[in-house]
């Protein structure tokens, strides 16, 4: 027989436990989102309009924006209102479809930071067979390869949490629908979910760092090898944006989840929540147009008055 689910709505508690915080929180929360949005549109419009920046690099970083936008949008509204409720309540249904695009694009973010690394590894390591090996239509497959992929697995994940059944209480111990505190909430069994979630976080989270450092080494010891000192640092600008993304990517998911759902603890995953949900995709267009030359030209020829 199917399983019904009791529970028709949850409540999000959100920083209700700092009341006198909720104020500045909007406002740091509001401006954080604002500029993550206008940051990640402008890059995706740079790369858009400019056709000097249809390469295998920035044809990644377009679709990094785009993960950002539904990363930070699939939580931001609804944290921001409960910010200032009373009671922030959020349906059964729009519990799991805010789980399944946030999962979605947050594991999609690590895969493509791998495929990103893999990229750099091709231009420093292989200048000459570059062209060759990151192709239009192999780019194009990689993309579309992590959408799905994603798709995929964030699917199974989502579907088996609406499987569980929620007999209350209904509070969730974060401020959007994330896995560890509803599964923490079913009164039937999590096994089969526990498992998944092992699975995923050995894929997602050791498999495809593993494989980002792998790649560095390589980056690393040809940029090492180089003769010149010019040559040198030309290479290493080219991979240090991707760089620092990837280990404040990296450092704030591992400190969320690697770890059993039993050790689940409500502030430390608050926190990973803010930095992997929106500080990251706020300074991700920062860190990759503060120090790229050619986004930044991109934006001036598309907003003349940014010369001035």
């Amino acid at each position: 027989m199917r399983n019904q689910t009791l529970v028709t709505e949850f409540i999000l508690q959100g920083f209700s436990e700092h009341p006198q915080y909720q104020l500045l929180l909007f406002i740091c929360f509001l401006s954080l989102y604002s500029v993550a949005l206008i940051g990640n549109v402008l890059i995706i419009l740079a790369i858009t309009c400019n056709p000097g920046l249809h390469t295998p690099m920035y044809f990644f970083l377009f679709n990094l924006a785009t993960m950002d936008i539904i990363c930070t949008s699939s939580i931001m509204p609804k944290a921001l209102k409960g910010l200032v409720s009373i009671r922030n309540l959020i349906s059964y249904g729009g519990c799991m479809a805010q789980l399944y695009f946030l999962t979605w694009a947050a594991s999609s973010e690590l895969l493509l930071l791998t495929v990103m690394a893999y990229d750099r590894y091709a231009a420093i390591c292989h200048p000459l067979h570059y062209s060759t090996m990151m192709s239009k239509a192999f780019c194009g497959m990689l993309a579309a390869a992590v959408w799905a992929l994603c798709a995929f697995n964030t699917a199974i994940h989502t579907g088996l949490m609406t499987r569980l059944n929620f007999c209350g209480p209904n509070v969730i111990t974060h401020f959007f629908c994330e896995v560890p505190p509803l599964l923490l909430l079913s009164c039937s069994s999590t096994y089969v979910n526990s498992i998944m979630i092992v699975l995923a976080d050995a894929f997602y989270g050791i498999l495809n760092f593993l494989m980002t450092i792998v790649s560095y080494g390589f980056i690393i010891s040809s940029i090492l090898k180089m003769r010149t000192s010019e040559g040198k640092q030309k290479a290493f600008s080219t991979c240090s944006s991707h760089l620092i993304v990837v280990c404040m990517y990296y450092t704030s998911v591992f400190y969320a989840y690697i770890s059993p759902v039993s050790s689940y603890n409500p502030e430390k995953s608050k926190l990973a929540g803010v930095l992997y949900t929106m500080l990251s995709p706020t300074l991700n267009p920062l860190i990759y147009t503060l120090r790229n030359k050619e986004v930044k030209a991109a934006l001036r020829r598309l907003f003349p008055f940014l010369k001035n």
